[in-house]
């Protein structure tokens, strides 16, 4: 029994961008560490602000080898990092519609309006208050 089935992680549709997102921070966080000299969480904390674009500038490398590994890196990740950022878009998005279908025949809407015949407000009453 998967008991992730029903959140991101578990989803199959997404796991393969989950593992390539987690092996590209993963490469880049143990390049930065051996090659720069970075701790390990400086490490993960620069390659995760590097491929996400938001770059503090509080960290850069400084070696040749690690400003040539970087070029190439964010030309592989962010690319990569927003595939991931749309897939957790995607599948929120499709757990909310699915929701939404599920549950609306508990619903009726109604339009309430005003004095002058004009539509105010959609209002959703549930069938066990309707009376």
């Amino acid at each position: 029994m998967n008991i992730y089935k029903n959140i991101f992680i578990g989803n199959k549709k997404y796991q393969k961008i989950i593992l390539a997102t987690v092996s590209i921070i993963t490469i880049g966080s143990i390049v930065y560490h051996y090659i720069e000299g970075w701790s390990w969480i400086d490490s993960i904390y620069f390659s995760a602000i590097t491929l996400t674009t938001v770059g503090y500038g509080d960290f850069s490398p400084q070696t040749d080898i690690g400003k040539i590994f970087t070029v190439f890196y964010v030309i592989t990740g962010i690319g990569l990092m927003f595939s991931f950022i749309n897939s957790l878009y995607e599948y929120h998005v499709n757990k909310v519609k699915k929701y939404e279908h599920e549950h609306e025949h508990n619903h009726t809407k109604i339009a309430v309006k005003d004095y002058a015949g004009n539509d105010q407000e959609i209002k959703n009453i549930t069938p066990s208050s309707e009376k």
